[in-house]
């Protein structure tokens, strides 16, 4: 009887996973989901995740790192000129749906990624798509952000220090280089999609805009001769885009901080920290860093929840 109490408490509750880019999230919740709580589907919450292609460029996790766990809202829309961009909106309509199917089927709706306007969208219980609530320049938005939630959640906040993320994020760029970023950019600069005067959706993918000069000065459709080679200026102009993506993606990290921060503190939001700096500065080194990661941040998560499911 305590069995079945506990399972009808826990598939009414939502488990929302926030943090910078490149902290954990999805590693993190894909294990959480598929080791400890197999009953789990994943909802994405990346702005720029929701849309179909460029999965290297914006960081997708491949099929064959999802360990059979179903994902929600991601590369599942078209950035058209009908319809250029996926609103915060258009995620709180579509993700509260993906919610209720996944609750009915008894089973654990979790909300994962950067995109903290999404989140706050699906959340807060009064939203208003026409105020900017994490806006620096509106007076009027940090006290009028919502403090009553929707759903009964457990939020796990992946914290990094600053200056270990920010090195880390520069390493990945060059990864994600290598992993051919940039060939999947050449092939879609050299496509009709490029061409859209649109500047949302997808058009807003960190590398998309660095990349756009180099792209548009030295590409030629039908063969290969937009490729870096030894050529002075091209690289040049290369290198000038990899930094710029370098320093928008560390921008962007310090950014969604900020945000994570503004919910915790006003709108007060029961946001639970683990720290995952540890973790990260042992992969970076090249040193063992499976058991920090499981001691500092999978275990206390793993606590977390069963917390949250008892209550």
């Amino acid at each position: 009887m305590a069995s079945t109490a506990a399972a009808s408490r826990r598939h009414k509750k939502i488990i929302v996973v926030v943090g910078p880019t490149g902290c954990g999230k999805t590693k993190l919740s894909v294990e959480l989901a598929s080791k400890f709580f197999p009953q789990s589907e994943i909802i994405n919450s990346d702005k720029i995740q929701v849309y179909k292609g460029l999965d290297i460029t914006t960081n997708k996790i491949p099929l064959s790192e999802r360990n059979s766990v179903p994902h929600h809202l991601l590369g599942e829309f078209d950035s058209s000129e009908s319809h250029p961009e996926f609103t915060p909106s258009d995620y709180r309509n579509s993700a509260s749906l993906v919610i209720s199917q996944i609750l009915s089927r008894r089973k654990i709706p979790f909300v994962v990624g950067g995109s903290n306007s999404f989140i706050y969208a699906l959340l807060a219980k009064k939203f208003n798509p026409e105020l900017d609530v994490f806006s620096e320049s509106n007076p009027e938005a940090e006290s009028a952000i919502c403090r009553d939630l929707r759903y009964s959640c457990c939020f796990i906040w992946v914290d990094i220090s600053p200056a270990v993320l920010n090195e880390y994020l520069v390493k990945r760029v060059d990864d994600m280089l290598e992993s051919g970023m940039f060939e999947e950019l050449g092939e879609y600069f050299g496509s009709d999609e490029s061409e859209s005067v649109s500047q949302c959706g997808l058009k807003k993918a960190i590398g998309i805009p660095e990349f756009e000069k180099y792209f548009k000065r030295f590409q030629r459709k039908g063969n290969d001769d937009w490729r870096v080679g030894d050529d002075v200026e091209k690289r040049r102009v290369y290198e000038e885009a990899v930094k710029a993506i370098k320093d928008n993606t560390c921008q962007l990290a310090n950014r969604q901080l900020g945000k994570i921060l503004r919910l915790r503190d006003s709108a007060g939001w029961d946001l639970k920290r683990v720290d995952a700096t540890a973790a990260l500065k042992a992969a970076m080194g090249g040193r063992r860093s499976s058991d920090l990661w499981e001691r500092e941040v999978l275990e206390p998560s793993v606590k977390i929840l069963n917390r949250f499911f008892m209550e």
